[in-house]
């Protein structure tokens, strides 16, 4: 886990980590699925603008307390364990048995992923539909570009001290949250599956969003 090569210390030092088995979504959460949890509880729906109708694209302008209000919810509705993926597990999913940047290789290339740069041919102003490019070899969509993905961990400015059985990363100051995998905005040295961005736990922006693990 971790980027030995980074020129920023919040990617090192790299490290082991053994990750027990999960379950985790195929695609990020879609405005479709969350428009549900808001139907049932009051929620409030993001203000997407014109993308509001468009249930197959990931759902942005979350914050990190509402991307854990959804988790709860679907836990509730399900009789299954759901919550936000710790930094490792989201990494080691994100790679998927890969030891590149990104999953795919070295560089960016083309038609990958959706990103600022990433030349698709889409617009980088606005996030697509879920699982519109390949899937990585776990079978995931969308674990670089499209939209940000929050994980449960708190933001430390290195991995000094993290744990290594996979579980997430506490202390510190817990009111700033980890975002993983770039998103259609982000230029391509986001996306990498090392990269990592924060927000405090109440903010989103128009690119953050989620997607769930399965605990049991």
């Amino acid at each position: 886990m971790g980027n030995p090569l980074s020129l920023t210390s919040d990617e090192r030092p790299e490290h082991s980590v053994t990750i027990k088995s999960f379950a985790i979504g195929v695609h990020e959460i879609t405005v479709g699925d969350y428009r549900k949890f808001a139907q049932a509880t009051g929620a409030k729906m993001p203000k997407l603008g014109p993308m509001a109708e468009q249930n197959d694209i990931p759902i942005t302008f979350l914050s990190w307390n509402d991307a854990l209000a959804y988790a709860k919810w679907l836990s509730q509705q399900t009789g299954k364990e759901y919550s936000l993926p710790s930094e490792a597990q989201w990494e080691y999913a994100a790679r998927a048995g890969t030891s590149t940047p990104y999953w795919w290789g070295r560089g960016i290339g083309r038609g990958n992923a959706h990103c600022f740069a990433c030349d698709t041919g889409l617009d980088p102003r606005q996030p697509t539909a879920v699982g519109r490019f390949k899937a990585n070899p776990f079978g995931l969509h969308d674990t670089a570009g499209n939209a940000q993905e929050w994980v449960y961990d708190c933001f430390h400015s290195s991995y000094d001290g993290a744990p290594g059985d996979g579980g997430v990363f506490e202390g510190g100051d817990c009111s700033v949250r980890v975002l993983r995998g770039g998103g259609y905005g982000s230029g391509p040295d986001r996306l990498t599956n090392s990269a990592r961005d924060k927000l405090r736990v109440e903010r989103g922006n128009d690119q953050s969003g989620l997607r769930v693990v399965r605990r049991n």
